[in-house]
């Protein structure tokens, strides 16, 4: 997958996996990256399908309507990359972070519903719920921040609400943050999910 990887100052820092949103490209979030962790590795990825000329992650049937096989297929190909990406790169397989918005958020939690152990944690800004109906894998103790807005056409207040929900019945340790706001990622989101990776990794985030 086409990517960007800026090495770490703190070899105990989480490597960042960066996932843009629709119309992203993997340029888009080094600078969330580097606010939310300036000592930590960053692993930026561009997603693999094209939707009118603009890059996704995986394909959609409409607004809102995933396409299911091929979200599962996606979500393996990425999860297949981040293996082939620490050897490449030399980072920690098992210490990986991941910094998501709207699409790129959605794949992000598809790896948690899907791949057991594939992240140390996340961070989601305004995601849905990839897929229903299916036994996610133990999150027990896996620390999720969810960045919500109250008046978002997109991702509603229930469809946040109900993958909170789902997250923590597999076991994840969740803090939704509410932003009275839109779809956008707004400053102040993003101030807090920074707030919120130090209080939940501490040391070795360079701050």
């Amino acid at each position: 997958m086409r990517h960007i990887f800026e090495p770490g100052t703190d070899a105990n820092a989480p490597t960042l996996l960066l996932l843009h949103g629709t119309g992203g490209t993997e340029r888009d979030l080094l600078g969330l990256g580097r606010m939310i962790s300036p000592a930590s590795p960053l692993l930026s990825v561009r997603g693999n399908v094209l939707e009118n000329g603009m890059p996704r992650f995986f394909r959609r049937l409409a607004e809102g309507v995933f396409d299911i096989e091929d979200l599962i297929a996606r979500t393996e190909e990425l999860n297949r990359f981040l293996d082939e990406a620490a050897a490449q790169h030399g980072f920690d397989r098992g210490n990986v972070v991941a910094v998501g918005y709207s699409n790129g958020a959605n794949i992000a939690g598809s790896l948690l519903f899907h791949h057991a152990n594939s992240l140390r944690g996340a961070i989601l800004h305004h995601p849905m719920v990839p897929r229903r109906g299916v036994e996610i894998p133990s999150l027990n103790g896996v620390p999720v921040f969810i960045g919500a807005g109250t008046n978002d056409p997109i991702c509603t207040r229930s469809e946040s609400d109900e993958l909170i929900s789902l997250l923590e019945a597999a076991g994840a340790a969740i803090t939704a943050h509410w932003e009275q706001a839109g779809h956008q990622l707004t400053r102040t989101e993003a101030q807090a999910a920074a707030e919120w990776f130090q209080a939940s990794f501490g040391a070795g985030v360079g701050r």
